[in-house]
């Protein structure tokens, strides 16, 4: 009876192993795909005007999905496109691409997508659909893949509640000519379907951010670059306090980090905010985010 068994296990692990592998006529059409997409990733940022970068962006998408299309592109990666911030899941469920498009100095559109890992290898992709510039309240919103707030994902961290997961995004966005924004926001998956958002965070009221809102914005002047960064040491989302420069904490383009250090613990399903961190943690190593933008901004 060992034999047999032992042979079963043998042939399951061989039918996994084949099916999380990219044969060698499908990683050709990837290669050739990819090969298309990079000059196409670079023109979204550096195309002369906006027409140009409307066209690079409307063929970089297509051509995106054909090369998706083909079996098993979970597993490549990508990594010519140093434009586009691809970030993996910690456990491998899905993955995200996020790029943006400069459509003139004042307005930043950021576009994007879901991949779910799929267990035969076909495609499973969520578009998202970038809505932030009608949306009102953005730390107050909870809402879809086509309600998407939009960012440049940095970082995901997973953490887990009463047997569900939860995806912690860190994000960076251009906001405007005066300010940059930084962003923590929770993914969740109800039926498969993603949400952005949620009552997640537990935070005290002050003169900077609404208390206990549905995504943490980190809105700063544009020449300033605060940490936010996620420390496995701590285990704990780590940023730097923000003040003022004008004594006007409500105009966001005048707060500029002051060398505190405060921060948020998952605790019981939501991220407690901390006031005060002592411990400078260790910079991370450099984010995956568009060439044009200063990564010294985004967490170091």
């Amino acid at each position: 009876m060992k034999f047999p068994i032992a042979l079963s296990i043998a042939l399951l692990i061989s039918s996994i192993s084949q099916g999380q592998t990219i044969n060698k006529t499908d990683e050709k059409i990837l290669r050739q795909k990819e090969d298309s997409l990079k000059p196409l990733s670079t023109k979204l940022i550096q195309g002369i005007n906006s027409v140009d970068r409307f066209k690079a962006d409307s063929s970089f998408t297509r051509i995106l999905v054909r090369a998706l299309s083909v079996k098993n592109s979970f597993l490549y990666p990508f990594d010519s496109l140093q434009t586009i911030s691809i970030k993996v899941a910690p456990d491998s469920s899905f993955r995200i691409f996020t790029w943006q498009m400069f459509i003139n100095d004042n307005v930043v559109r950021q576009h994007g997508a879901i991949q779910m890992k799929t267990a035969d290898g076909s495609l499973k992709l969520i578009p998202l659909i970038d809505k932030s510039d009608i949306t009102q309240n953005m730390a107050d919103t909870i809402a879809d893949n086509r309600g998407w707030m939009g960012a440049i994902y940095y970082k995901i961290i997973l953490t887990k509640f009463q047997d569900k997961n939860y995806y912690t995004l860190l994000g960076f966005d251009e906001n405007n000519i005066r300010s940059n924004r930084k962003i923590i926001e929770v993914l969740s998956f109800n039926d498969g379907k993603p949400v952005f958002g949620g009552r997640y965070f537990s935070v005290p009221n002050n003169s900077l951010f609404p208390k206990n809102p549905s995504r943490y914005i980190m809105e700063f002047k544009k020449e300033a670059s605060p940490r936010l960064t996620y420390d496995p040491t701590l285990g704990m989302i780590v940023m730097e306090h923000l003040v003022s420069e004008s004594n006007e904490p409500n105009k966001k383009w005048t707060l500029v980090p002051d060398g505190d250090y405060e921060g948020f613990k998952w605790i019981d399903g939501r991220w407690v905010y901390v006031e005060k961190i002592f411990k400078q943690v260790t910079p991370e190593g450099q984010a995956p985010v568009p060439t044009p933008i200063n990564e010294s901004k985004l967490g170091n």
